[in-house]
């Protein structure tokens, strides 16, 4: 049965391992008070030697980082190698590095570190509660039933202490196109199951909150919502914040995620330039505008006798005026199409025909008059020249 190896051992170090020993302790110097350095001069060569035949190993995440004023749960399984069994009733504790870690009064396993795990079933999950800067450091599992004992010394926990929260995640899926429905998830890490942030955001409020254990051991905390898309989300902001609940209050973090929604053209424009009546011969330009993602293609159409005839294809449309005519645009993408409304194109009559015009039909007018006005004259004449016959 395996037990402790001997702190003598280290009278047997080889030449290399000594070596080792000065430069690790070389390296420590510069950030270690006097009686620090001195406790690494006693039990790193244990250390050194005990991890030759650990029975120990651990399954951990580490390092882990906690938040000031809340708990984080460790999750941590064991598995015993190299002959050690500790059947019984198994003693756990965690030490602090820079005490001798091959004691077990020198541990702790109750607040603020408290092993929560059932050691029978290899479990040594571990409860971090109230935390602050002094709990940072490096821990080593020790176990002891009081007839084996060992310490899991090259599997250290490594602690550090962070004063703000976690940012949560917004989960949104890829390639979002109009009328597609959609599921958004805003997660948080969740450091405490029985303590988990609480989640909001600027989309429905009552979003059912779901605390739910990841295949690490951790757990994460999530809501989430459906919306079927539209024109109107393309450019939306989803704003989803995390608050943890600490000693003395709460801490927020908050993440913004912006959506982009592909959609088919909406509210096609056809304009004219120069608006109004436009004269033969001139110049005009037709231009066609529309909101579309992506951007939309532009042809254009007239309507003659025969139905709809293509003209062009692009936004705008330039061509010299021979006639009057109606005219309009359809926009596309591969979303779809929507076709604006018609705009009428008017030939503004010549003023020199006008002119023309008018002086012809004056001149038929006064020509006109004038042969009635004769053709009455001789009617007045006729009776008269009856009269002085009779007479």
């Amino acid at each position: 049965m395996f037990t402790d190896v001997s702190r003598g051992r280290h009278a047997n170090l080889d030449l290399k391992v000594m070596k080792d020993i000065k430069s690790v302790i070389a390296a420590l110097s510069g950030n270690m008070s006097t009686l620090e350095m001195l406790l690494s001069l006693v039990f790193l060569p244990s250390i050194l030697a005990a991890c030759e035949h650990y029975g120990v190993t651990l399954t951990l995440s580490t390092p882990i980082e906690a938040l000031s004023g809340s708990c984080y749960q460790v999750p941590c399984r064991f598995e015993e190698v190299n002959k050690f069994r500790s059947e019984g009733a198994r003693e756990g504790v965690w030490i602090k590095s820079g005490k001798d870690i091959y004691t077990t009064a020198h541990g702790i396993n109750k607040y603020p570190i408290e092993i929560t795990g059932d050691l029978d079933q290899f479990n040594c999950t571990t409860l971090l509660s109230d935390v602050n800067a002094s709990l940072a450091g490096e821990y080593f599992l020790r176990l002891d039933n009081k007839k084996t004992m060992a310490t899991a010394c090259a599997d250290p926990l490594q602690v550090t202490v962070r004063d703000f929260p976690w940012s949560p995640s917004i989960n949104v899926p890829s390639d979002l196109k109009e009328h597609q429905s959609v599921t958004v998830t805003c997660s948080a890490f969740t450091p405490c199951p029985h303590s988990p942030p609480e989640l909001t955001w600027n989309l429905q409020q009552d979003s059912l909150r779901q605390t739910e254990k990841n295949t690490d051991g951790t757990f994460t905390t999530k809501i989430q919502e459906s919306i079927t898309l539209s024109d109107t989300h393309d450019g939306y902001n989803i704003r989803c914040s995390a608050r943890y609940p600490v000693i003395g209050g709460n801490k927020t973090a908050e993440t913004e995620v912006t959506l982009s929604v592909s959609y088919a053209p909406r509210n096609p424009l056809a304009t004219i330039c120069p608006p109004g009546l436009v004269s033969a011969g001139s110049w005009v330009e037709l231009s066609c505008s529309s909101r579309a993602k992506p951007p939309p293609s532009f042809t254009w159409f007239r309507n003659s006798e025969d139905g709809e005839v293509k003209i062009s294809v692009g936004q705008v449309y330039n061509f010299n005026v021979t006639e009057k005519g109606e005219y309009y645009c359809v926009a596309s993408n591969n979303l779809g199409n929507q076709t604006s409304s018609v705009i009428l194109l008017n030939i503004e009559v010549s003023r020199v025909f006008i002119y023309v015009t008018m002086t012809i039909v004056g001149l038929v007018m006064l020509c006109g008059s004038v042969i009635i006005f004769e053709c009455w004259l001789r009617f007045c004449k006729k009776p008269s020249e009856d009269t002085k016959e009779a007479e």
